[in-house]
């Protein structure tokens, strides 16, 4: 295969290898790139040579930034098509990799945010380094925190999930790992040598990664967690300003300057995205209500203005309408997660 390709599948030694190759752009994904792992996770899936799945990333900027956001909001800026084709294809990469019945193991040294969550979160095996950054931005585009949020952020510990879609925090590998994001911890200079040795033992790769994990050091995080689940614990987002108003702590009133600066619309839409993904029980359902979903906010004034903001004339001064919370009203956010018809619903690709 061409080295020039956007995704580089191969196997190696009874382990499947998906190596992202779009340094440039920081791995971030289009279309044709969710197609090639579609492509070979299939082909790999009942192919007795491959007994593990590795998926790494080429170059040292990152694992993946997320998805190709231009291209979506110029979609969106229309009827959507593309970006739907898009939101279905990578949703089903995600769902395919949740369900997939080989151990996935992903090397997420360095930025991992939105769609590279999404490739990452449903592997058995997650593995930070000390460059990592996990961050889930969506709210500050006017987005929400797709590709699987909605399934993973409310199973983290307490109200974590709820506090990282909403800030958008950025977090390193010490709070990963404790939260559970990652699962392992080794340095970025041990990564190779992780590499071979998952190479040498392909059937068993937690093994391997147990084996050569570090201590990721103390978590940050730590001192803030019970502010975190008893702040965060409400059903609205405008309890949770109150709540937030009312602590006063300088870490509290921080958090509440950070949410003020998001779309009022993301807010209330990844609030109900968590609270409504916990209760559900399986993933597809969970992809299906994001697709519904994504459909619908890329043509929202939040996220085509969002994305004018921090991606186009990067001025970091989006004007949200509505901009306060109070005008985001119930209907339109009920309207937003409507069920799609069954013809356009979105489905996995095996069972």
């Amino acid at each position: 295969m061409s080295i020039e390709a956007e995704v580089i599948t191969r196997i190696e030694n009874h382990v499947g290898r998906i190596t992202l190759n779009r340094p440039k752009a920081i791995h971030a994904l289009n279309r044709a790139m969710c197609e090639a792992m579609i492509e070979a996770l299939l082909a790999w899936r009942e192919d007795d040579a491959v007994q593990s799945v590795l998926i790494d990333h080429a170059g040292e900027r990152g694992f993946c930034a997320g998805g190709d956001i231009r291209m979506i909001a110029e979609s969106g800026a229309g009827d959507a098509s593309e970006a739907k084709a898009f939101f279905m294809t990578e949703y089903q990469l995600n769902h395919l990799m949740f369900e997939y019945p080989k151990p996935i193991t992903a090397v997420v040294d360095g930025i991992v945010m939105g769609g590279g969550v999404g490739i990452s979160e449903p592997a058995d095996v997650r593995i930070a380094t000390e460059r990592t950054t996990y961050a889930m931005p969506e709210t500050g585009i006017g987005l929400f925190p797709d590709v699987g949020g909605g399934w993973f952020l409310p199973r983290l510990p307490g109200q974590a999930g709820v506090w990282l879609a909403l800030t958008g925090a950025r977090l390193k590998a010490a709070d990963t790992v404790a939260l559970g994001v990652h699962t392992h911890f080794v340095a970025s200079e041990n990564i190779e040598g992780l590499k071979a040795e998952l190479l040498a033992a392909p059937a068993d790769p937690k093994a391997v990664a147990d084996r050569l994990a570090g201590d990721a050091g103390p978590a940050p995080l730590d001192v803030h967690r019970e502010a975190i689940d008893r702040l965060f614990a409400f059903d609205t987002v405008e309890d949770i300003f109150a709540a937030l108003q009312a602590d006063g702590s300088d870490w509290a009133l921080k958090q509440l300057d950070i949410l003020k600066t998001k779309s009022p619309q993301s807010l209330k839409v990844s609030l109900r995205q968590i609270r409504t993904g916990a209760t559900l029980s399986s993933f597809a359902d969970n992809m299906a209500m994001e697709y519904a979903l994504g459909g619908r906010v890329v043509r929202t004034h939040d996220f085509q203005e969002g994305v004018r903001a921090v991606i186009v004339d990067k001025d970091n001064a989006p004007r949200w309408s509505p901009a306060e919370l109070s005008a985001v009203s119930d209907d339109l956010i009920e309207d937003l997660f409507a069920p799609l018809p069954e013809g356009e619903a979105w489905k996995p690709l095996i069972g």
